[in-house]
């Protein structure tokens, strides 16, 4: 037999080894999936979940079973598996044995709540008095037309049940005020998503879970605007270009001398179009006919729907995170533009040369001072991080700040270096660090913190 003879047996033959191996392990995945799609069926039924019902109650639900042994179900592990691998097992246990309430559940809350179950959340309590209408779709995150006119609650516990059903859903179809505050806000929850777009009940509901330290996680106005990127999470106080988040600052400081302390979902775009008046289908109807509470739907707000679904999203990433324990910093919103950061690395470069002589040991430059004036100090002096100022208040107040040196006898570097208003430069230059740590230890305790961040972030 000739040598390409040969060549061509023995590829025939790697090639049949390789199908045979091929299909075996396609059988194999066939019948691994058939098995789990009977124990899924098998577990479907056991709960009464026909497949075309999707009002069923899951039995299986955590106050029956437990975090520990949902995890352990080869059905829930898998569904949980990549969350699993980027939390950890504990981490994971940690979400899926908390409890979160969404009160609205429109665009943006559909989207929350939706995230909020496939990541696991064991217990959820979500409130809306408002029905899916056909206008909805474009931003809803589960409705269909066959739910228009269903309330949106028990349109969102339908298609969860079929999504997570080990999840304990109860759906509340309920309008939020502070007559049903304990009904809604008890039981100890672990965050609660104001989804609300009404800023009446906004303002109750964000003073409720101050006034009962619960940790609740605030969305701003999602309408009229269409830029993703400028989507951002911050204190309430640092909101800006907003009219919702201004209408809310000012009502929670007037009514309840609340200043600040409420992280929020906001956009720093303006909005790009202005309420619309209401619009009849026939000259008989009138806004009442259309509003399910009275006062609501009189004017209309254009929507893109991909805002309060990206809103939305944010928001659960939020949550989730903070139920699992992983810690990260959110994007501080300072608005400060490159040159602004030249000016500051100058000044640095201008002190180090009168202080020391020589400015050999400045070891940024001003792309490396823009992370420690918006990343570390968030734009305010270290002595000064509890400041409400934003805007152009915040403006004028970062005119006034340089960057020194923590400890004298170490180099101008990254992890050296803190944000001082120019008197307490002066100040900080006559005194040592021993005497801060002995008079203000709360203060060294901070900035060494802060300094230790910059030291892991940048590998020093």
């Amino acid at each position: 037999m000739g040598e390409r003879a040969k060549e061509w047996l023995l590829a025939a033959g790697a090639g049949a080894a390789v199908g045979a191996l091929s299909a075996a392990a396609v059988m194999n995945l066939r019948s691994r999936s058939k098995r789990r799609d009977g124990y899924v069926r098998e577990l479907l039924e056991s709960n009464g979940v026909a497949a075309r019902a999707g009002n069923a109650r899951s039995s299986r639900h955590l106050g029956a079973v437990g975090s520990s042994d949902l995890l352990s179900d080869e059905v829930v592990s898998e569904q949980l598996t990549r969350n699993i691998q980027f939390f950890g097992m504990d981490s994971q246990k940690k979400v899926t044995e908390s409890y979160v309430v969404v009160i609205g559940l429109g665009g943006v809350g559909s989207h929350a709540a939706s995230m909020l179950l496939r990541s696991g959340v064991g217990r959820l309590l979500l409130v809306d008095f408002d029905q899916v209408s056909l206008s909805s779709l474009n931003r809803h995150a589960v409705a269909t037309r066959d739910d228009v006119g269903t309330p949106k609650a028990l349109c969102l516990k339908k298609h969860f049940s079929m999504i997570y059903p080990e999840c304990q859903i109860d759906a509340r179809v309920q309008l939020y005020d502070p007559s049903v505050e304990a009904e809604i806000l008890s039981g100890q929850p672990d965050f609660v998503l104001d989804c609300i777009d009404n800023i009446d009940t906004k303002v109750a509901l964000l003073a409720a879970c101050v006034r009962r330290g619960l940790k609740v996680l605030s969305a701003m106005g999602a309408g009229a605007r269409a830029d993703p990127t400028r989507i951002r999470v911050a204190d309430l106080r640092e909101s800006s270009n907003d009219p919702l988040s201004r209408s809310v600052r000012y009502r929670l400081k007037k009514e309840h001398g609340i200043e600040g302390g409420i992280p929020v979902v906001f956009s720093l775009e303006k909005p790009k179009a202005k309420l619309l008046p209401f619009q009849a289908s026939r000259e008989e109807e009138t806004p009442s006919d259309y509003q399910i509470v009275p006062g609501f739907r009189v004017r209309i707000i254009p929507v893109l729907g991909t805002i309060p679904a990206i809103f939305g999203q944010v928001m659960a990433s939020y949550v989730i995170t903070q139920l699992a324990g992983l810690d990260f910093q959110t994007e501080p919103v300072v608005n400060l533009d490159l040159d602004h950061y030249r000016i500051l690395h100058q000044r640095l470069i201008e002190h180090e040369e009168l202080m020391y002589g020589t400015a050999e040991q400045v070891l940024v430059d001003a792309e490396e001072v823009m992370y420690i004036v918006k990343e570390l100090w968030r734009g305010r002096s270290a002595r000064d991080q509890n400041q409400k100022e934003t805007g152009r208040k915040m403006w004028r107040s970062v005119n006034e700040l340089m960057l020194v040196r923590w400890d004298k006898s170490k180099p101008a570097g990254a992890a050296n270096l803190i944000l001082l208003k120019f008197s307490e430069a002066d100040a900080h230059e006559s005194t040592t660090l021993d005497h801060i740590k002995e008079e203000e230890p709360e203060f060294y305790t901070m900035v060494s913190r802060v300094l230790k961040r910059a030291e892991v972030e940048f590998g020093l």
